[in-house]
C-alpha cells in the first residue's frame, strides 16, 4: 500500500546502508487514522513520530545493503590468587585451579560489559543502523589483572537524528546498570565484615591481604550500608568486585565528553552546550589525577580517540526537536551517573 495519499510532504535521504524518509503527515490522517494506521504495519522497514512546529512528522527507515557479519569474541579473568600470575615457575596445575576460581569475578563482570554493549547494539539495530556487534578486548595478566580491557561497538553510519543518539547512547549504561546491581548485591552477600583498627571503606583481598583500597559510589555505600550496617569495612567477594567495577564503568562510560555514552546524551539533550560542559569535565577528571592518576590516564585516552578534540560529530538531521518522552532518558542518565561517580575509584 502507497503511504503518499497520507502525507503532505516529504524528502528521501539515501545513505550508505538505508534509506531514511522525512514526512510531513496530512492532519487528517495524524492520528493516526486507521487507514495510516494499516499501511504503515506493511511498510518494510521501522519508523517513528515526531511532532514539530509544521505538524506531525514519521521518520521512515528502510535498510537497502546487507547486513555485515561480524565475528564475537570474549576476554576476561581474574585468577583467585594472583601470586600464581606472577611467578611463572607455579604455572601449571595451580594456574589452573586459580583461573577456574576466578570465573566468579569473570562470568559476572564479562555479563556486565556485554549486557552494556548489548543496549547499545539491540538499540541501534532497531533503529535498522549499520552496527558491529559487540568487541572485547582483551589484556595480559601483567599488569592488566582483570584480563580485559573493556569493550565497544562501532557505528559504521551517522545517525539520523538526535533522539536516535539519546536512545542509543543510553541503552548501554542502563543495561550495564540493570545486571550490575544484582551482581554487586549477590557479591555483598557473600563478601565478609572486616573490624579492624585504621580499615575502612571497601576492600579487595587478594592472596589474604587486603592490598585494594577502593573508593565508594553513592549506590555502592547505599548497597553496602543495607548489607553490612555500620561495619567499617567490607572484604568483597569477587563477584562483589565485579558488580563494583561494573558501577565504575558505568561512570565511566557516561562521563560527558566527546563520544562517550555520556557525551552522545549530552549531544542529543544540549547540542550548543556539549563542547563547554566537555572541557569543563575533561578539566575536573585532570584535577581528580591529583588522588587517582586512572583519571589523568582516561582524559589522555579519551583526548586520543576523539583526536584531541573534545566535541561531538553531527546527526543527520540535528533540528529535529528530541520528544518530550525522551526528556526522562536524559534525566535519568544524570541520575544515574551521579549514582555510580566515585571520585576516588582506587584508594592506591
Amino acid at each position: 500500500m502507497s503511504l503518499t495519499r497520507f502525507l503532505k510532504a516529504w524528502r528521501t535521504i539515501p545513505l550508505r546502508d538505508r534509506e531514511v524518509v522525512d514526512a510531513l503527515v496530512d492532519p487528517t490522517h495524524a492520528g493516526p487514522s486507521p487507514e495510516l494506521a494499516q499501511a504503515l504495519r506493511a511498510w518494510p522497514g521501522t519508523h517513528y513520530w515526531s511532532d514539530e512546529a509544521d505538524g506531525r512528522h514519521i521518520v521512515f527507515t528502510r535498510p537497502t545493503v546487507p547486513r555485515t557479519r561480524d565475528a564475537w569474541a570474549i576476554a576476561g579473568t581474574i585468577p583467585a590468587d594472583p601470586s600464581v600470575v606472577l611467578a611463572p615457575g607455579t604455572w601449571g596445575a595451580a594456574f589452573f585451579r586459580a583461573w577456574t576460581a576466578g570465573l566468579t569475578f569473570s562470568v559476572p563482570l564479562l555479563a556486565i560489559l556485554l549486557c552494556h554493549e548489548l543496549g547499545h547494539y539491540l538499540t541501534a539495530r532497531r533503529y535498522q543502523l549499520d552496527v558491529s556487534p559487540p568487541f572485547f578486548l582483551p589484556a595480559p595478566p601483567i599488569p592488566v589483572l582483570i584480563g580485559t580491557l573493556g569493550a565497544f561497538i562501532r557505528l559504521r553510519t551517522i545517525l539520523t537524528d538526535r533522539r536516535q543518539l539519546l536512545d542509543v547512547g543510553a541503552a548501554g549504561p542502563i543495561a550495564g546498570f540493570v545486571v550490575a546491581l544484582p551482581v554487586l548485591w549477590i557479591g555483598l552477600a557473600h563478601s565478609q565484615p572486616v573490624i579492624e583498627s585504621g580499615v575502612r571503606g571497601v576492600q579487595l583481598w587478594v592472596g589474604g591481604v587486603a592490598a585494594w583500597p577502593l573508593g565508594d559510589s553513592l549506590v555502592t555505600h547505599v548497597v553496602r550500608r543495607l548489607a553490612f550496617g555500620a561495619a567499617p569495612a567490607v572484604r568483597l567477594h569477587p563477584m562483589a568486585f565485579a558488580g563494583w567495577f561494573g558501577m565504575f564503568v558505568t561512570a565511566l562510560n557516561l562521563l560527558p565528553m566527546a563520544q562517550l555514552d555520556g557525551g552522545h546524551i549530552l549531544f542529543a539533550a544540549l547540542p550548543r552546550w556539549h563542547e563547554r560542559v566537555a572541557r569543563g569535565f575533561w578539566v575536573l577528571i585532570m584535577l581528580l589525577g591529583w588522588f587517582w592518576i586512572g583519571w589523568l590516564i582516561w582524559g589522555f585516552v579519551v583526548l586520543a580517540l576523539s583526536r584531541g578534540r573534545l566535541s561531538h560529530p553531527p546527526v543527520l538531521d540535528a533540528y529535529r526537536p528530541l520528544p518530550r518522552s525522551r526528556r526522562w532518558l536524559a534525566w535519568g542518565s544524570l541520575v544515574l551517573f551521579l549514582l555510580t561517580f566515585a571520585p576516588v575509584p582506587f584508594r592506591i
